[in-house]
């Protein structure tokens, strides 16, 4: 693959209603690499964003009404617009996000696969038939149990995967026939902009999408509106919980954030891999700038390999390619602005004082940080027991299993956590025993499939991603009972 350049700015309405609306103010959008100018886009005034809820509201019932068939056509037609446009979708992420070219094209092509999902689970999202007749009381009665949607939804989208995450809001929303407004991050709303652009071209009933790229001020007064009873949020804790504080008689989903760790069992002892180990530690603790939800953050490796296992990860982690993310072979990539980067050099600080060992990296310039490998960290300073979302990580030894569940349990967080074992006992009792949402065995946490259920407990979060888990929780049951049955 060569070098990719960047897209030529252009102009991006807004879309409300499902119609491009380009009134109003317009904001820039600059590459966090070097400011440089992505692209200007609408921002919604107060009638607009009005108009958007209106829509929402009142279209609900005729979105709720639409065939299986249409919503997987349209969803479909996303699907097969976003592969054919990849390379495009790609560079626009790259611009706006300044995530490196490859992981751009890479979550551009899980974009695709999300929305063909989606499809694929509207035409199969059947309900239940229960026979009653267990009971001579009930004899001749059945049930059968649907599920409808609660109603227009919110969604709220983070700077990170500016596509696929707006992507795991709109397509799971549209296959169960739910309308929703989008607000995507004011850093990179241009990837939500183009999903609009591509939604636009089905056949869905207007008002059954709007895309407004407005400021965060404006985000409570849409959480607060009863026309959107539902709310999906992801993004930080903060926020998240301020959200669900302030709404508790919605459905809030939330999907925010954590502090990943990866146990490493003496099992894994053989040459091959503990360089499996190291390599995918060390790319997926420090890819995308550390900007994801379930970056390795935390090593716990067990006292047998410990020496051999921390030697060659350090060095793999000194041999990432840290660059231009126009450049194929860049794994890093700057932060998304210089406050991100500046706060993540404060947490080192905090640590480097603390008493913590660099074994390599630590530096900041600009958006860029190095990528940084700790060890010796006291387990009160930020960069152990907070979401450091950039470039960091820190390494420390374990007794066993047992020292490593522990560790990992003693935390707010509770989104993912990797385990290397060989063992299956091993595998299933961190399964058992670990309080998170998603345990990964042979592989880091960051792994996520776009079919398989996503989310935290405790402070990572409530409910679930996953096309088939959150269209699940963006409905609610209904049962009809049948009578004098012939059962």
């Amino acid at each position: 693959m060569t070098s990719t350049s960047a897209p030529t700015p252009r102009h991006w309405p807004a879309w409300i209603a499902g119609s491009a609306w380009s009134q109003g103010p317009e904001a820039e959008v600059t590459h966090p690499g070097d400011g440089s100018l992505v692209g200007t886009y609408s921002v919604p005034d107060a009638a607009a964003v009005e108009t958007a809820i209106e829509a929402a509201w009142s279209v609900r019932k005729a979105a709720q009404a639409t065939t299986a068939a249409q919503r997987a056509a349209a969803l479909t037609h996303v699907s097969r617009r976003l592969e054919e446009r990849l390379d495009e979708v790609g560079a626009l992420i790259t611009a706006e996000n300044g995530k490196p070219i490859t992981w751009s094209l890479a979550e551009a092509a899980r974009a695709v696969s999300t929305f063909r999902l989606a499809a694929e689970e509207a035409r199969r999202f059947n309900g239940e038939f229960q026979r009653l007749d267990t009971e001579t009381s009930t004899a001749g009665r059945a049930a059968i149990i649907r599920r409808f949607p609660h109603g227009p939804v919110l969604g709220i989208s983070p700077f990170n995967f500016p596509v696929n995450l707006v992507a795991h809001k709109i397509a799971p929303a549209l296959a169960v026939g739910a309308p929703i407004v989008i607000k995507p991050a004011p850093a990179t709303p241009l990837g939500a902009l183009l999903l609009g652009e591509i939604l636009a071209e089905t056949d869905l009933p207007a008002g059954m999408f709007s895309v407004l790229p407005v400021g965060n001020e404006i985000a409570p007064s849409l959480v607060d509106d009863p026309r959107m009873p539902v709310v999906s949020f992801t993004g930080s804790e903060t926020v998240g919980f301020a959200i669900q504080r302030a709404v508790p008689h919605k459905h809030v989903v939330l999907e925010l954030g954590g502090n990943a760790a990866a146990i490493v069992l003496a099992d894994y002892s053989s040459d091959a891999d503990i360089e499996w180990a190291c390599q995918r530690i060390a790319m997926y603790g420090n890819s995308q700038g550390g900007q994801t939800c379930v970056s390795v953050q935390r090593i716990l490796v067990e006292e047998a390999i410990a020496e051999k296992f921390i030697a060659r990860l350090t060095q793999v982690v000194r041999d990432l390619p840290n660059g231009s993310p126009w450049e194929p072979a860049t794994v890093v990539g700057p932060m998304i602005h210089e406050a991100a980067a500046e706060r993540v050099e404060e947490w080192l600080t905090e640590a480097v004082d603390a008493g913590a060992t660099v074994l390599v990296g630590g530096k900041r310039e600009g958006t860029y940080v190095e990528p940084t490998l700790l060890s010796n960290v006291p387990t009160h300073v930020r960069v152990e027991t907070e979401e450091v979302f950039g470039p960091v990580m820190s390494v420390r030894t374990i007794a066993d299993l047992d020292e490593g569940i522990a560790i990992v349990n003693d935390s707010r967080f509770g989104l993912q956590t990797g385990v290397f074992t060989h063992d299956i006992q091993k595998a299933f009792r961190a399964h058992r025993d670990l309080e998170v949402g998603g345990v990964i065995i042979g592989e880091a946490p960051t792994f996520r499939a776009d079919q398989m259920p996503y989310g935290g407990i405790k402070a990572s979060g409530v409910g679930r991603e996953g096309v088939r888990s959150a269209m699940m929780d963006l409905t609610h049951e209904r049962v009809m009972v049948l009578t004098d049955l012939a059962l």
